[in-house]
């Protein structure tokens, strides 16, 4: 069995932790990636009711706290853990936030329509698939993580 290699979180954002929110749902996401912090930094600014807490998957907590989310999920989605331990992974967790977050509220009626969830994680996958990719042509990567995968 390969093990994964869990690359180094980037400079540490000032992001609500599950500590400073206990009753929030809790967004995991890489913290190595740095499309995924500029996504994530964005649905912070957007959550004016906080009811987002924020921690990156290379935080020990992450595998202490929800030991059954494993490193290869963790790096191929963005998981919500919502407030009744659920678990909304990839294109699921952004439709869970369309819900949950006002400024994402326009975006509800499209992630629900019926037999459309195929296609949203369909996109949601070639996204995440080429995240290194899509941050290093936009930004230039100091720490090496964009050219990981």
């Amino acid at each position: 069995m390969a093990t994964i290699e869990v690359p180094s979180a980037g400079p540490e954002l000032d992001l609500p932790s599950p500590e400073d929110r206990p009753g929030a749902d809790v967004v995991i996401y890489d913290g190595s990636c740095g499309f995924c912090r500029s996504q994530v930094a964005r649905l912070a600014r957007w959550d004016t009711q906080g009811r987002l807490a924020f921690v990156p998957l290379q935080d020990p907590v992450v595998f202490e706290r929800y030991p059954d989310l494993t490193c290869e999920r963790l790096l191929e989605e963005m998981v919500v853990v919502d407030r009744s331990g659920r678990r909304h992974g990839g294109a699921d967790a952004f439709r869970y936030l369309s819900r949950h977050v006002r400024r994402l509220w326009w975006l509800a009626p499209w992630m629900h329509i019926p037999g459309s969830m195929p296609l949203w994680r369909l996109v949601y996958r070639m996204v995440a698939r080429h995240r290194y990719r899509l941050w290093s042509r936009q930004h230039s990567c100091e720490s090496g993580t964009c050219k990981v995968r």
